[in-house]
């Protein structure tokens, strides 16, 4: 099925690896304009060199980091200045560090607030004049399927991605009226960088090894295994096509089943 995604303007945050970069590709292979985005800026230009290598597409990096308050403002600049718009705007950063409750400083949640919450919330307040020029513009952000079931020692995770759920259905109900969609997709457990940490942080707790967690966690789900990269990246294509133009405030969880809920 062609995505009619051809020409289209995206920015993906923090693109350089994992899930991020899976979209990236997917969507260059669609034939989309794609704006990368990672910190490292050698990183960064390692991750735009292979993609064009991988796909022949049209790849911009654009370095920073999502949780600098002056970032979302030189990125609406730059887009302004080199498209004039923007169709796609997919708001997506690493998670914060793992721990339980009674290990969590004050700042640590500051952190995480700024890395998981703040980060959407400046982005998509500074790209909306952007994508008010689109005819089709439309918003993702990634979250986790911990806002719908909690992840054990990930409390930073469960509690601050659930607010960036609240804050994409309050815009998906208050700018469906500017034509702009809002949609969350909410990844499971999928082979990426930070997942091998994570499971890392586990076998260190559980004196096991990281192959012993990965088969753990792949065991909850009833298809047996973690997501590839490319499976996610694939649903969040779609959701942020033409072809999904009547899908708004939609919250899509890409979890392999993990989730034991009806909703």
């Amino acid at each position: 099925m062609d995505l009619l995604l051809a020409g289209k303007i995206i920015f993906i945050a923090g693109s350089s690896q994992g899930l991020g970069y899976a979209i990236a590709e997917t969507l260059l292979n669609e034939k989309a304009v794609v704006i990368i985005n990672g910190r490292n800026q050698d990183k960064l230009g390692k991750a735009a060199e292979k993609l064009i290598q991988n796909t022949n597409g049209s790849v911009i990096p654009f370095a920073g980091d999502v949780t600098n308050v002056n970032f979302s403002s030189k990125l609406f600049e730059f887009i302004k200045s080199k498209f004039g718009t923007l169709d796609v705007l997919i708001t997506n950063s690493g998670g914060p560090a793992p721990g339980a409750f009674e290990s969590i400083n004050d700042e640590s949640w500051h952190n995480a607030f700024e890395l998981s919450f703040l980060s959407h919330v400046r982005l998509i307040r500074s790209m909306l004049p952007l994508l008010r020029l689109s005819a089709q513009g439309n918003v993702l952000t990634v979250t986790s399927y911990s806002v719908k079931q909690p992840i054990p020692n990930l409390i930073l995770s469960n509690s601050i991605r659930a607010a960036t759920i609240g804050l994409t259905k309050t815009l998906a109900l208050e700018l469906g009226k500017d034509g702009i969609r809002f949609n969350s997709i909410l990844p499971g457990w999928t082979k990426t960088e930070r997942v091998k940490t994570l499971m890392e942080n586990r076998a260190q707790i559980n004196n096991s090894s990281v192959e012993e967690e990965i088969a753990k966690q792949s065991s909850e789900s009833p298809l047996g295994r973690m997501a590839e990269p490319e499976e996610f990246a694939n649903v969040a294509a779609f959701l942020v096509s033409p072809r999904a133009s009547y899908l708004t405030g939609t919250m899509l969880s890409v979890d392999g089943g993990m989730v034991k809920g009806i909703l």
